[in-house]
């Protein structure tokens, strides 16, 4: 009998609809908890997750049972829903079309888990399009920003 195994690591990213600031202090570690339980019920393990007002960022340990697609679109179906549901503010609560998914290497996890941990002082001088604009840049993507940022 044949043994498959695997070890993908990704950190995923992804904004709010046209950026808009919907994520609150009050509720985002409830938001980030729920997106946790997601990612376990697709087999894999949230290993971080942070947020600011417009987007999150997860570092996770990817299932090889799932496509990296089926799990950020229920990530993002499954909680853009949870939050229309749960906080009553937010009825126009929407995700953008785009996410970014990058790989990480074993040995670079702590380096990525640390950059998550501190996204809301990162945010003080960066704003998330220069932010993934750097991320491109490092890991050598073109993107066409008409069809990204939506």
């Amino acid at each position: 009998m044949g043994q498959s195994l695997s070890q993908l690591y990704v950190h995923l990213t992804f904004g709010t609809k046209e950026r808009y600031a919907f994520i609150s202090s009050d509720w985002e570690r409830k938001l980030l908890a729920f997106i946790t339980g997601i990612i376990k019920n697709h087999d894999s393990s949230c290993i971080i997750s942070n947020c600011v007002e417009d987007h999150v960022h997860i570092l996770f340990s990817m299932s090889k049972n799932y496509a990296l697609s089926k799990i950020i679109e229920n990530i993002k179906k499954e909680s853009s829903k949870w939050v229309k549901d749960n906080i009553p503010s937010c009825s126009k609560f929407s995700w953008q079309t785009g996410y970014g998914g990058f790989s990480v290497s074993s040995s670079k996890l702590e380096v990525v888990k640390r950059y998550i941990e501190n996204q809301k002082e990162h945010h003080k001088k960066l704003s998330y399009q220069e932010e993934v604009k750097m991320f491109f840049k490092e890991y050598n993507l073109e993107y066409n920003p008409e069809y990204y940022w939506r």
